[in-house]
């Protein structure tokens, strides 16, 4: 702090003993030391004081940082929802004309009727207006329409069918 050597602290002690006396010195040197001390403590405070606050103004800008970055991943996030909302949409409409256009083909059929087959097909159970069920057999071949089938039996493949 101060660049004071051994031989200027000599003379300032020599000088203080000779104005303040020999019985008032050690007083006097106490009280010095009590001064340097609250001096050196008020100091260190300030410095803990600044670090403190450079501390909470670093955390604040990396908030702010965090805020922004979330904020733009909140937009990409609001963007990307929305090209695969619209592109939902028009896969939606493209099966909806492909389903139009397969019903019309297909001897008027509406959509509602394709969508009704589509899931009979699904569930297993396909039956068109004016067509005879299909059945299949355990080994999942089907019979035509007027054939019967019998699962997993040898003996009656060879028995007519009336």
């Amino acid at each position: 702090m101060f660049d004071i050597g051994f031989s200027e602290l000599l003379i300032i002690g020599v000088v203080a003993l000779v104005v303040v006396g020999p019985e008032r010195l050690p007083k006097l040197a106490r009280m010095a030391g009590q001064w340097l001390g609250r001096l050196n403590r008020y100091v260190s405070q300030v410095k803990q004081d600044i670090d403190r606050d450079m501390r909470v103004e670093e955390l604040r800008k990396m908030q702010q940082e965090m805020k922004d970055t979330a904020q733009k991943y909140e937009i990409m996030a609001t963007e990307t929802a929305r090209k695969v909302e619209d592109g939902v949409a028009e896969e939606r409409g493209q099966i909806s004309e492909a389903m139009h256009a397969l019903g019309t083909a297909d001897g008027g059929g509406t959509v509602a009727e394709g969508k009704q087959a589509a899931g009979q097909v699904a569930s297993g159970t396909s039956k068109a207006a004016g067509e005879a069920p299909v059945a299949a057999d355990a080994a999942g071949v089907q019979a035509a329409p007027n054939e019967a089938v019998h699962a997993g039996s040898a003996d009656h493949a060879d028995k007519p069918q009336a």
